[in-house]
């Protein structure tokens, strides 16, 4: 059989995504299967779960994977049409301890990619680039492998629906937008107890209404509209494939991931006092404060939802969460990020509250923007930072924190500048005091970074 063409652009810091038909092939995809297939076999396992969110590409995708999953002999449970936490759930549930998860994420439509976990741990960093070098060099099983489908869903919701319980009903609005989120969210919540008001739920690979991806603000004018309109409690949203959260309020604010993961904090702390609480490198430098003055110990990582959860399981955190929307929970669930069960919990500690809005406002907050990129040339990211990292002075700094890119810390703010691990740009994130502070810190940045680029243009 003919080697297909494999692009090293494609093998990410944790996960693979490509350009669907141009990097991202059905025989890329069917040789990526079968290295999957052999590396599940070395390490004592027969079977993987498939699975797939709303894109269009999915199921051509999903099948060549299958088809290389099967060719090293081991076996498929094909789930089908999936949130991404489905298919983490799906391993645990069934027992195989493996899963693939075809999603884009939050990715631009032309685009596909995978999620791997193979024998309960996320593929991440140089086991990603070795499913590459195995293809190429041929160290690959064969075998015919079995296949099988099976519908996950009922087991996922009824799984949730039997250990979160609500106070009292709340009325909710949930924007999917046309990610594979709208095929699940409305019958949890409504399991719950929620009155429910759907918006852009049908799937629709095209994501016709607005971009899947909370973490931006445009993609919120309409859930925040609509939350003021019906008298909703708040409004949840989700990203493509479901394992990202945003919220937003009564009064139309937006409360992001790292004060989110401050309610959950203080829930799961009052439960399980003296906990590891990790938060990645963009959230708010409140949640350390919050955390140690609830009686847990915080602790700040690297951005990247395969690079969290290995922290996790090393520490035997009890939380997690990203700046992005990815939330962890290992008490009372499986430590694998998941929109739509933090979603659910969210609603459970809101629902003990007579005013769910104000509880999310109060929680602290700081003049802060949200994350900010600067597009750079594939590679020229990772090369910017490194030499930032070895010759960039930041007078009057509390501390410059160097484990994902520069994140500098000052008495009345910090700054922020990694290089992204999904797409060619620099990531920047700014919190302060006030917006003199902010104004400042920005200003240092901008020195640094025009001092290593002459000429960058910069988002602020």
């Amino acid at each position: 059989m003919t080697l297909p063409d494999v692009s090293p652009s494609i093998f990410k810091a944790y996960d693979i995504r490509g350009i669907v038909g141009t990097t991202l092939t059905a025989p890329v995809v069917h040789a990526i299967g079968q290295a999957l297939g052999t590396l599940a076999r070395e390490r004592g396992r027969d079977t993987l779960v498939v699975g797939r969110d709303g894109r269009l590409s999915g199921p051509e995708l999903a099948g060549a994977l299958a088809d290389g999953i099967r060719a090293a002999g081991a076996n498929v449970v094909d789930v089908g049409m999936v949130a991404t936490p489905m298919t983490y759930f799906a391993a645990q549930h069934l027992g195989t301890g493996c899963c693939v998860m075809v999603t884009g994420s939050h990715n631009p439509p032309d685009y596909n990619g995978l999620k791997m976990v193979i024998d309960g741990t996320t593929l991440a960093g140089d086991d990603i680039g070795a499913l590459r070098t195995r293809i190429l060099s041929g160290a690959l099983a064969r075998g015919e492998g079995s296949y099988r489908t099976h519908d996950i869903g009922p087991a996922y919701l009824g799984r949730i629906l039997d250990h979160v319980r609500l106070a009292r009903p709340l009325k909710i609005a949930i924007d999917c937008g046309n990610g594979v989120a709208g095929a699940y969210a409305p019958a949890l919540y409504r399991g719950l107890g929620c009155t429910v008001t759907e918006m852009y739920c049908e799937v629709d690979g095209n994501f016709p209404n607005h971009h899947p991806d909370p973490s931006q603000p445009k993609n919120l004018v309409d859930l925040i509209a609509a939350v003021a309109a019906g008298g909703h409690d708040l409004g949840l949203a989700f990203d493509g494939d479901g394992d990202r959260l945003g919220v937003v309020t009564r009064d139309g604010h937006v409360i992001y991931p790292d004060r989110q993961l401050m309610l959950f904090a203080a829930d799961v702390l009052a439960r399980v006092p003296g906990a590891t609480i990790i938060y990645d490198v963009k959230s708010t430098r409140h949640l350390g404060p919050w955390i140690r003055r609830h009686g847990g110990v915080p602790l700040l990582w690297k951005t990247g939802h395969s690079l969290v959860k290995a922290k996790m399981k090393e520490t035997g955190a009890a939380l997690a969460g990203e700046m992005s929307g990815h939330t962890f929970f290992q008490e009372r669930w499986y430590g694998f990020d998941d929109g739509l069960y933090a979603g659910a919990r969210l609603v459970e500690i809101l629902s003990r509250h007579a005013d769910p809005s104000a509880v999310l406002d109060a929680l602290p907050d700081a003049v802060s923007t949200p994350e900010l990129n600067v597009a750079c040339a594939e590679g020229e990211h990772h090369a910017l930072i490194a030499a930032l990292g070895a010759s960039a002075e930041f007078p009057g700094a509390t501390d410059v924190i160097r484990i994902d890119g520069l994140r500098v810390e000052y008495p009345d703010g910090f700054g922020l500048a990694r290089a992204s691990n999904t797409t060619p740009v620099i990531v920047l994130r700014f919190e302060a005091d006030d917006a003199a502070a902010l104004a400042r810190i920005q200003g240092e940045f901008r020195r640094v970074l025009a001092g290593a680029k002459p000429g960058i243009a910069l988002p602020f």
